[in-house]
């Protein structure tokens, strides 16, 4: 369980804090929600507490974490699947695990696939929203501030 103040992780969302934790009535049962205020934007989010082990909230990865990620980019492996839909669903799946690295390599490959050959307009904006996410996170490690941590991002891409 998460606590007021506690910088965290939603999967699909971004980095963002725990504003604070509210009990609300919907469809005649009460329940404990997480107010989540992310980073990007200031959007705010009412997250289940009960729910959240499943959705994938998460604490914010620390820096030696995110440092190790940072420098194994270059090297990273990446999937070179032709079938769109089916390279669409992995790049999803793997979006919603909530996991840094394959946060990091969804990023990657869609980086290199747009390059190489261009990218649909779902897979661009879903690009944009995984680089929103790792960016998010990685703001609030400390690393850097938002232009610092893109720049970096994307020098590690080259590799």
């Amino acid at each position: 369980m998460f606590s007021v103040g506690d910088m965290v992780v939603h999967p699909m969302h971004g980095a963002g804090v725990i504003d604070s934790i509210v009990n609300e009535k919907i469809g005649g049962a009460a329940q404990d929600y997480y107010v989540f205020k992310m980073l990007v934007g200031g959007l705010l989010l009412k997250i289940p507490t009960a729910n959240s082990d499943v959705i994938g909230l998460r604490p914010v990865s620390d820096r030696k974490t995110v440092e190790d990620m940072l420098n194994a980019l270059p090297t990273m492996e990446t999937d070179n699947n032709t079938n769109w839909n089916k390279r669409y669903r992995e790049n999803l799946q793997r979006l919603k695990s909530g996991d840094l690295y394959e946060l990091a390599r969804v990023i990657k490959s869609l980086t290199r696939r747009d390059k190489e050959r261009g990218l649909s307009t779902g897979e661009r904006k879903m690009l944009h929203n995984a680089k929103q996410i790792l960016i998010s996170e990685i703001v609030l490690t400390g690393v850097g501030n938002y232009e610092q941590v893109e720049q970096r991002l994307d020098g590690a891409m080259e590799g």
